[in-house]
């Protein structure tokens, strides 16, 4: 199963209001795991970034002034995605900006089908609770301590490990490594059956006398039918 967890930074909230995407990061998933194949583009908005997104981001004009705009980097985008769910935290954001620069490129839109939301996840498990992505790395042991500044690609890295633990969490023996290939059809390789010896504990004199003065205080007890 491929999965593409999917970010992206941007000028400010609203694409109809004339903001544009900024940086895109994407990291692909197979079976819940990353491969260690992204994706990430910084993208010339073409137009000023206002000082209260870079100071979130870090992203100025003048940095992305010699990126390619959207339009150039759009093909290279849909070819990593391919057909597969992208997963993003606040989905709708992501998916509204994406859009905007898809169609404006000429492109058709990503359907929402195709968008998993950890956002909303996360509101299921932990309802009422804060559910930032950096109050999720918190509650779920992920270390951010790194994150000093939004990034595309480093919230992607921080969203594929709260995504896998709120998809169950790793689990036991997805590091084992096969040590003898000649392991016979359902044996697991390196692990031999421990068989311990039946082990007696007979009851002593003593106990069982106590036993028989017990059932003579008891009425028709179940040990002596």
């Amino acid at each position: 199963m491929r999965e593409i967890i999917f970010d992206t930074e941007t000028t400010g909230f609203d694409p109809n209001s004339g903001d544009r995407i900024v940086e895109i990061g994407c990291i692909e998933l197979v079976n819940r795991m990353p491969t260690g194949e992204t994706f990430h583009q910084y993208v010339n908005p073409e137009r000023e970034v206002p000082e209260g997104a870079a100071r979130i981001h870090g992203l100025t004009a003048e940095f992305l002034a010699d990126h390619p705009v959207f339009a150039d980097v759009a093909e290279a985008f849909l070819a990593f995605v391919g057909e597969s769910s992208l997963v993003a935290h606040n989905a709708d954001f992501d998916r509204k900006f994406i859009n905007w620069e898809l169609e404006n490129a000429g492109f058709a839109p990503i359907p929402a089908t195709r968008m998993i939301d950890t956002l909303v996840i996360a509101r299921s498990k932990f309802p009422g609770a804060q559910n930032s992505l950096d109050a999720l790395c918190k509650r779920l042991g992920v270390d951010n301590s790194h994150r000093a500044l939004h990034g595309a690609l480093l919230d992607c890295e921080l969203l594929s490990e709260v995504y896998l633990e709120l998809s169950g969490g790793r689990q036991a023996g997805l590091d084992l490594v096969q040590e003898n290939s000649g392991a016979g059809a359902g044996q697991n390789a390196g692990t031999k059956a421990k068989i311990r010896e039946r082990r007696s504990f007979p009851p002593s004199q003593e106990e069982r006398a106590a036993h028989a003065d017990f059932l003579t205080k008891l009425k028709n007890p179940v040990w002596t039918r």
